[in-house]
């Protein structure tokens, strides 16, 4: 026996909050809140791997994350009012070495310097914590309270003006930045005050900078607001600063308030405001300057990414460079819009600059340039911004479905061939295809053949999807998967603006007046659809999945008087059975469906009385199981003839607490279902027929936490079964079985599993070099893709 499980893949959203992330700038890893995790990304890896890691510890949503420079140490901050301390342990992987438990609010705002963060909290407070150098760890060194109650900081900015003598840029809920100066002195901070007030700005303060200083004593601070513009200010310092205004004898045509202070009897700083910068349609969420240019990056909520740069003859502030989209008509944050981009990294690698920026889809896009000339929009990483609710494979087992509660369903693939058809070196996974964007949660979803699905969502109905043929080409190209038929595939799909149905791509020629920036501005459905992906060297981009890569609808499915919760398709591909939530008798009843006239087969099923939670077909499709929240499971014998269904077998009290999942094991293993609960066991239920006809617990393995998924292999591994189980906390076993006998084959490591519940797990049909696949759908937000060699 050969064991190994292998990550292949995570897909996971970036938190939209304006400092979640961060560049540590010799390794080149992103680092970025994604749910409660910290999720690391080489963007320059050659082989695209994507989000190669998740760094577990926080409890809640993660809202800053910052490396410290010049050290192997990351901070990191979050809604449940801790701020740890990471340091790298390798060239790519970190381990928590301290927890900050000090405070009693959501942290909000954090900046570092060699030895010293800043960290600014929900309760108006901001505090400075410093760094013994002989025990790496931090301590309490200051608190600054400004106007307490008053005063939400949003944005902080520490500056070492000389030595041990620092500055602190306080930005928030204020339109003034406040300016506090300190000295450090052997991990002690001594004469820490508010020094001043900068005035200009017209709304609250999102975004802080200090330039680095490339002539000592004389730098920028840059300042951005939700009035829409960025404000410069000139930092100088004893001899450089200007004191021109103090003469009263020289005639002043233009008052420019000049804020002067001392931070100790050697030091004397004066800021004052240097230019201000107008351009962007809203708020400014993320500013970054160039690390060795005078340009600066801002990103902002109209999805655009702009440099800054003096003009070389007047010296006025241009925009020298825009990245982005043309933001839609009317929608902005004042309008309600939650769009636009949340935080930025700017860094140069090998003579090219990158740009990375994360926006409301959770999605990372990069573009890179040489001399301000955009080379090519690179690929970035995807994934859901909520619960992952459920997963499943095509039945061929070439690419994986994903829903969330984002209200999206997602494709995901192994990229195995480049544009020229050659086999890539590395096969990494991607999402391929994002086939419905909706209007509600997205709850579950199931293949009905490898070019259409199911999906329930939030909503009381049903709806089919078919593959349009560019998806499918695209599919063909990169993955290698083939499809028969492409002549009766629809072209493309598109979303109206007020519906939440797909549309099949006879709507495409109308929509472009409001796509500013298409690919091709004809009006012709196939150029501006189909040739876009056809034109692909890579997986696709974030603006091509919003756009291009819908799947048109092609039914809906009515009956149900609440929102559902499970679905499954039967094995021969005919029949859909689906159920929704429920506290009575009266709604919790499984319907079927069919698939052949997409009508109700009548009656609906009843016999639960709360919400089912799993309905799984037998591997022959002669029988359908459901498990409920009312710890009953039921087992319903399907009539070939007519596809009507019979109540045949139940089990009133199979487990103590709520029911969470069911499989069936495969038909050569006998009449064999699996069942995973709250009460944390997991049981094996086989049809014996002496002393009686029924089913009976066979086997029973009994967890640390609730069991929340299960998932058996369709093929058996000798004569033993392949199951995995997910638990509450994101723990995966993976498990052998064979005559009362559970065998563990694995329990995954904590570093390569969820961060929370796992919602869902499915192995694969298809095996890929020998080794098994297995989908994973976590509370964490994330999707993972596992691997498994085993003999």
């Amino acid at each position: 026996m050969a064991e190994s499980v292998v990550p292949e893949a995570i897909f996971i959203g970036a938190n939209k909050q304006t400092q979640v992330s961060d560049l540590h700038n010799d390794k080149k890893i992103v680092a970025f809140g994604a749910g409660k995790t910290i999720a690391l990304w080489s963007p320059i890896e050659l082989n695209h791997q994507g989000v190669y890691a998740t760094l577990k510890s926080h409890e809640a949503e993660v809202t800053c994350v910052k490396f410290i420079p010049e050290t192997e140490f990351m901070v990191s901050a979050s809604e449940d009012h801790h701020v740890k301390i990471w340091k790298f342990i390798d060239d790519s992987h970190l381990q928590c070495v301290q927890t900050i438990k000090h405070y009693s609010k959501t942290i909000v705002a954090l900046t570092a310097l060699p030895n010293i963060i800043a960290v600014g909290s929900a309760d108006g407070t901001v505090t400075l914590w410093t760094q013994n150098t002989q025990t790496d760890q931090f301590s309490f060194g200051q608190e600054i309270s400004i106007k307490k109650g008053f005063f939400y900081p949003l944005c902080l900015s520490l500056s070492r003006v000389e030595k041990n003598k620092y500055l602190l840029a306080i930005g928030g809920t204020n339109v003034h930045v406040f300016i506090a100066s300190f000295i450090l002195k052997n991990a002690d901070i001594e004469n820490c005050q508010i020094v001043a007030e900068l005035e200009g700005h017209e709304d609250w303060i999102k975004s802080l900078a200090f330039r680095h200083q490339e002539t000592p004593g004389d730098y920028l601070l840059c300042s951005g607001s939700q009035d829409r513009y960025i404000r410069l200010w000139r930092v100088r310092v004893n001899d450089l600063i200007d004191d021109s205004e103090e003469n009263s004898s020289k005639l002043t045509l233009l008052s420019n308030k000049q804020y002067k202070f001392h931070i100790d009897d050697d030091l004397r700083v004066g800021i004052d405001f240097e230019a201000l910068i107008m351009g962007h349609d809203d708020w400014i969420s993320s500013l970054q300057w160039h690390e060795s240019r005078l340009q600066l990056l801002a990103a902002t909520a109209d999805t655009s990414l702009m440099v800054w740069e003096p003009d070389e003859t007047s010296g006025i502030w241009v925009c020298g460079l825009r990245l982005g989209e043309i933001s839609s008509k009317g929608a902005s944050t004042a309008t309600g819009s939650s769009g636009g981009f949340w935080s930025c990294i700017w860094f140069t690698h090998e003579g090219m600059d990158y740009f990375l920026t994360n926006g409301k889809t959770g999605s990372w896009r990069m573009w890179c340039t040489k001399d301000n000339i955009i080379c090519d929009q690179k690929l970035g990483t995807s994934g859901a911004t909520k619960d992952v609710t459920d997963v499943a494979w095509s039945p061929s087992g070439e690419y994986l479905l994903a829903t969330s509660l984002d209200q999206t369903a997602r494709l995901y693939a192994p990229w195995v061939y480049n544009a020229n058809g050659q086999k890539r070196d590395v096969t990494t996974w991607h999402e391929f295809s994002r086939p419905q964007i909706h209007g509600y949660d997205m709850i579950c979803v199931e293949p009905v053949t490898n070019t259409r699905f199911v999906s329930g969502g939030d909503e009381k109905i049903l709806r089919s999807f078919d593959l349009p043929k560019g998806v499918a080409g695209m599919l063909q190209k990169f993955v290698g998967v083939q499809f028969g038929q492409e002549n009766e595939m629809p072209e493309s799909a598109t979303v109206p603006v007020l519906g939440l149905s797909n549309k099949a791509g006879e709507d495409d020629a109308n929509n472009d007046d409001d796509d500013d920036d298409d690919d091709e501005g004809s009006g012709n459905k196939e150029s501006d659809v189909i040739d876009p992906l056809s034109l692909l060297e890579t997986p696709p981009m974030e603006d091509q999945l919003q756009r291009h890569l819908l799947w048109p609808e092609v039914e809906k499915l009515y009956g149900h008087g609440f929102e559902i919760t499970c679905l499954d398709v039967s094995p021969d591909q005919k029949l859909i059975a689906s159920a929704c939530r429920s506290n009575n008798v009266q709604n919790a009843v499984i319907r079927i469906f069919s698939t052949e006239n997409w009508l109700e087969i009548k009656p609906a099923l009843p016999f639960h009385s709360l919400t089912i939670t799993r309905l799984k077909f037998s591997k022959d499709g002669k029988f359908l199981l459901s498990v409920c929240r009312d710890r009953k499971w039921a087992l319903w014998e399907r009539n070939m003839e007519d596809n009507t269904f019979e109540l045949r077998y139940k089990n009133e009290k199979p487990h103590t607490r709520i029911i969470w999942d069911a499989d069936w094991a495969p038909l050569e293993f006998g009449n064999v279902f699996v069942t995973a609960s709250r009460d944390k066991t997991v049981k094996i239920w086989r049809h014996q027929t002496e002393p009686t006809d029924d089913y009976v617990m066979e086997a029973s393995i009994k967890h640390s936490k609730p069991a929340t998924a299960v998932s058996v292999h369709d093929a058996m591994v000798g004569d033993k079964i392949l199951i995995s189980v997910g638990l509450e906390d994101g723990e995966i076993y993976l498990y052998s079985y064979f005559s009362g006998n559970f065998e563990l084959i694995s329990h995954l490591k904590e570093d390569i599993t969820p961060a929370d519940k796992v919602t869902r797990l499915r192995w694969s049909h298809l095996k890929r070099n020998g080794r098994f696949y297995l989908g994973v759908g976590s509370s964490d937000l994330s999707t993972r893709v596992y691997s498994l060699a085993y003999e």
